[in-house]
């Protein structure tokens, strides 16, 4: 049984690779039906939503990394300004993206929000397989 107190920055890193790899391959699969069933601008509509999705767990890895190593006393620290310079690049990059893809493609807005939730879906996948090493 492994441990809280145990969790380490790597095993935090590992957790947040492991939901972006899980993000993409639920998109490569998802893609085809969606294109099948919705057409090629729905398609293209949940790709820009995974895409954001992945992006942000990316760049909340980035910040969460630069934080902890901040925190920990012999860690080499990344400039804190760079790291939330393009945390906030990637939040506006992100508002742009999105009113583009809606004003220009005609399809389906459910298809971008769920690729939006596959972010949270793989996040939440993850912290489940934490939750079940942590217990049994």
């Amino acid at each position: 049984m492994l441990a809280l107190d145990g969790f380490s920055d790597d095993d935090f890193r590992r957790t947040m690779l492991r939901a972006l790899r899980l993000l993409a391959v639920v998109t490569v699969v998802a893609l085809p039906v969606v294109w099948w069933k919705l057409g090629w601008q729905s398609a293209v509509l949940l790709l820009v939503g995974s895409t954001i999705s992945g992006s942000g767990l990316w760049e909340w890895l980035r910040l969460m990394t630069a934080v902890m190593a901040r925190m920990d006393v012999g860690g080499e620290a990344r400039p804190l300004g760079l790291v939330l310079a393009g945390f906030f690049l990637r939040l506006g990059l992100t508002i742009v993206v999105l009113y583009v893809s809606l004003k220009f493609l005609d399809g389906s807005v459910y298809a971008l929000a769920a690729g939006i939730g596959l972010g949270v879906f793989a996040l939440s996948f993850e912290a489940l397989r934490l939750v079940k090493a942590w217990t049994v």
